[in-house]
């Protein structure tokens, strides 16, 4: 592709391609809703925030728990002062079943009336006269219902053996009981549960002293938690298996801090991975705030029904997955052990001792967490290669991020219904990469004094997007620094750095990034830009849409030193080429957004699959496996997307086979357990790889053999024959080869399990046949072993494969208005657009909408179908515009 197609004004040529999608107002999930509803003449019922006319002061909680009934029920006190006499007070309470409702005022109380005014859980508690302003405590008696799946108070079987857990965020403490569930409002919180006998019960305080009996049941009273709000508090009871043990003294703490893991009974042998690591990790977190773990006590607590986890006060939920592990586990579960628990910890700070004063900050929570994570977890153990997935969930988001519809990390919140929007990959993604340019660019030392300051002025409450960078700013005596991270935080779109060099000098024109056919909205952002030119490394602060900038040394300039920045670039022809040809030099981060940045130029439709072949060539023996296997990764995406004839997919498997065939001998491979325990990480992550890439092409046909033969010793009992590292590939295979009857009879020894590696692996294989046959059993499938969010998860595999896409596309519309009525509609609602968004054309995209946008407007998963829709479009255009060119260069590999 010649020199025309790089020059720095490329925008202009979107303006002239036939089908250019143009910029339009840019959706925003579900229509407005007005942020209030009037049910009485002058006094409106807010459907977002509360007001502050009554403010609660302390909760009194006194719950009975038996997770084996189908109901719990509360005692609740909520400690409120009012602003002004009333005779209604507006809080939460969703689905429960509310036998009292009073006010104790002034030595007397007052009977009130319960009513739910809203779905999402607005309740009017009004009185027959005007309660005086002041002190007030209002008194509940109620019962609930146990959810399935994990939203409120929830319960589970676990072989024979019933256990509840709370997860309240967003919305959901609503659902265990009666309250002010904001973030903005924190209150001490005073918790007793009865339990039948034998059961531990678990919360956020430490438990004093033993339970004593009360009418058969066990009376377990917790201390009074510090300030928090009502999404943090955590109530647990079952007969768990728990592991004790210390956080020793260190600098910052005197004394040691109590640490328990708790799991389901079955992975009671399992526990001392996660107690090591758990320990190591707060010690490294109270280093980096320069202060002790902020609550008296630790409980890190497994459920198997969480997508990921959970940062409840002093204790923390997650997914059986991430905590229940030992040291020979793969690579990759030690990792997300590594990084889930330092976001998770991370939070005991930076949210839960600090907490955003509204959802629409609640970038401040998860992006910070999000980054914290990774770089404690890389701390914790750097040679699991952590630091490298932090910055390819960076570039993940950008593939969001580049869409028109969307939202920026900083999301105005104005009702409910819009608050579980902003947990994706923007907020995560996107605002941990914005953290970490931030923090690079400023300095590591200068970054963490400014979160210290931040965590110091608002400890135990509230804070808000300008606290947190007004601390940084103050720290970093650049006043700049403000209106630079407002125009990431507060703006959506990914900057397009279109760069030329010329001896010392680089001239940076900033554009929005779009792929081919839509023409990029107006947009400026205030840049924190770093260049690197050999061992001269230059950071600036980019505030003009062009500016030119001089950086001196040799050879070409990389224009994102580190990969920490959140742009991608565009070059001239030569530029792209110096760049690529030197790859196998570049440190793991730059060469990690080297890729994103060409593959973002092909996408766009200018860079061309030569240069990322070749870039693949140059990368293919890079130290950094992330880096190493991302050319790779992102030449497959076009055949997964369907966008090949059958003699491009044809050379391309030849391609992969020459590139990765010679690395197999080094590496080797055996599927059997424990083989490769003693390797290095990046060792054992690069062999994955390697296998995963080798399998469907010629030279594969003895690993598929060798895979299938060892996933059927396995099932047949010899747990030495595989590998948790090789379930993924090795189940797919063995599938392929047995067929329908091997399918189910592998649900139905998934389903007998607990193992919380074996058994979603195996579940996912099933959903992935490519049988239509075996969709549609899976669809239809009625086990009582079978939890929901299982159920969910077959759809997300069957619409993953091409051959039962459509199958699983008419299943989810003739089933999706039923499934949004269940108690699990919100959940369903927020996955069901990814899988949506698997096809690629033009007329898919408008097929998709016509179906599914009304059935999703106002639901948690509008702004995501829109995406969807819209990524569906734009696969389709590219097709259309460059198919054949792309198709053509992928013959030409070699």
């Amino acid at each position: 592709m010649g020199l025309l197609r790089r020059l720095i004004l490329f925008a202009f040529v979107f303006a002239i391609l036939p089908g250019a999608v143009h910029a339009q107002p840019e959706p925003q999930g579900a229509d407005p809703a007005p942020a209030e509803i009037t049910v009485t003449p002058g006094h409106p019922l807010p459907l977002g925030r509360l007001s502050h006319d009554a403010v609660p002061q302390a909760y009194r909680l006194d719950l009975t728990v038996d997770p084996a009934a189908s109901r719990f029920s509360g005692h609740a006190e909520i400690d409120v002062t009012l602003a002004r006499p009333a005779r209604f007070i507006d809080l939460h309470g969703r689905g429960l079943s509310v036998s009292r409702a009073a006010a104790q005022v002034a030595g007397r109380t007052v009977p009130g009336q319960w009513q739910e005014r809203d779905p999402t859980g607005v309740v009017r508690l009004s009185f027959g006269e005007a309660l005086p302003a002041g002190p007030v405590t209002l008194v509940f008696d109620y019962s609930a219902a146990f959810a399935d799946g994990p939203a409120g108070m929830f319960h589970v079987e676990v072989e024979g053996e019933w256990y509840s857990w709370t997860h309240f965020e967003s919305i959901d403490a609503r659902a265990a009981f009666p309250g002010f569930d904001e973030p903005g409002f924190k209150t001490p919180f005073t918790i007793t549960l009865r339990t039948p006998p034998g059961l531990m019960a678990i919360s956020n305080s430490p438990e004093l002293g033993t339970p004593q009996r009360e009418a058969g049941l066990a009376v377990h009273h917790f201390a009074p938690t510090p300030p928090l709000p009502t999404y943090l508090v955590a109530m647990m009871v079952g007969p768990f298996a728990s592991l004790e043990g210390t956080v020793p003294p260190n600098a910052q703490r005197a004394t040691p801090l109590p640490v328990r893991i708790d799991s389901t009974r079955q992975n009671a042998g399992r526990l001392a991975y996660a107690m090591a690591g758990t320990r190591e990790i707060v010690g490294l977190l109270e280093n980096y705030f320069g202060e002790p773990f902020p609550f008296p006590k630790l409980d890190q607590v497994t459920t198997p029904v969480l997508s990921g986890a959970m940062e409840n006060a002093g204790a923390g939920l997650y997914r059986d997955d991430i905590i229940v592990l030992d040291g020979k586990a793969p690579v990759m579960q030690q990792r997300d052990f590594g990084i889930i628990a330092g976001h998770e910890l991370g939070h005991q700070w930076f949210g839960d001792l600090v907490t955003p004063a509204w959802w629409d900050d609640l970038w401040l929570n998860e992006s910070f967490a999000n980054w914290i994570g990774y770089r404690i977890g890389d701390a914790w153990r750097p040679d699991l290669g952590i630091k490298g997935d932090a910055l390819s969930d960076g570039f993940r988001a950008m593939e969001t991020d580049a869409l028109l519809a969307g939202r920026p990390v900083r999301q105005p919140i104005a009702v409910n219904t819009q608050i579980d929007t902003a947990f994706d990959s923007i907020t995560y993604g996107k605002g941990g990469q914005i953290i970490g340019m931030i923090a690079a660019w400023l300095g590591e030392d200068t970054f963490r004094e400014g979160v210290r300051r931040y965590i110091s002025a608002h400890r135990f409450g509230s804070a808000t997007s300008e606290d947190f960078f007004a601390a940084l700013a103050d720290v970093a005596g650049d006043p700049r620094l403000v209106p630079a991270m407002r125009s990431f935080v507060e703006q959506q779109g990914v900057p397009l750095l279109a760069m030329r060099q010329q001896g010392d000098k680089v001239t940076i024109t900033q554009l929005r990034y779009t792929t081919a056919g839509v023409a990029p909205p107006e947009a400026h952002w205030i840049i924190p830009l770093c260049l690197r030119r050999g061992a001269v490394r230059r950071c600036f602060l980019m505030d003009k849409d062009t500016q030119a900038f001089t950086i001196a040394g040799e050879g070409p300039v990389f224009p994102n030193a580190g990969g920490t920045g959140y742009y991608r670039f565009e070059l001239t022809a030569q530029h792209w080429s110096r760049l690529i040809s030197q790859a196998g030099d570049l440190p793991g981060g730059e060469a990690q957004a080297l890729v994103d940045s060409l593959w973002a130029s092909v996408r766009a439709g200018r860079g061309t699959i030569g240069e990322m072949a070749q870039l693949a060539r140059k990368l293919i023996r890079h130290p950094d496996p992330h880096a190493a296997d991302a050319p790779d990764r992102a030449l497959s995406q076009m055949m997964m997307e369907g966008m090949l004839s059958p003699q491009a997919r044809r050379r391309y498997r030849l391609f992969r086979e020459h590139l990765y065939g010679k690395l197999l001998k080094k590496y080797g491979f055996d599927p059997r357990a424990g083989v490769y325990a003693r390797d290095a990480p990046a060792r054992t992550q690069r062999r994955v790889q390697v296998v995963s890439a080798l399998l469907g092409t010629g030279r594969g046909a003895g690993l598929r053999r060798e895979m299938s033969e060892a996933a059927t010793a396995y099932l047949d009992g010899n747990t030495q024959a595989l590998d948790p590292a090789w379930f993924d590939h090795a189940l797919d295979v063995y599938l392929f080869t047995h067929k329908e009857a091997a399918a189910k009879a592998l649900v139905d020894k998934a389903l007998d399990s607990e193992d919380p590696v074996f058994r979603p692996a195996a579940l996912r294989a099933a959903a992935r046949t490519s049988s239509k046959d075996m969709a549609h059993w899976l669809l239809a499938l009625d086990d009582p072993r079978l939890r929901e969010s299982e159920k969910r998860e077959f759809l997300d595999g069957i619409m993953a494969r091409s051959a039962t896409r459509e199958l699983g596309y008419d299943w989810a519309l003739a089933n999706t208005d039923r499934l949004l009525a269940s108690r699990d509609g919100p959940l369903f609602a927020a996955r069901l657009p990814q899988a949506l968004g698997r096809f690629c054309s033009v007329a898919w995209a408008g097929r998709i909408a016509r179906d599914f946008r009304n059935r999703l407007a106002g639901t948690p998963g509008a702004l995501e179908l829109e995406r969807a829709i819209e990524r569906v479009r734009n696969c389709g255009l590219l097709e259309d515009m460059m198919g054949v060119q792309i198709d053509q260069e992928f013959r030409k590999l070699r």
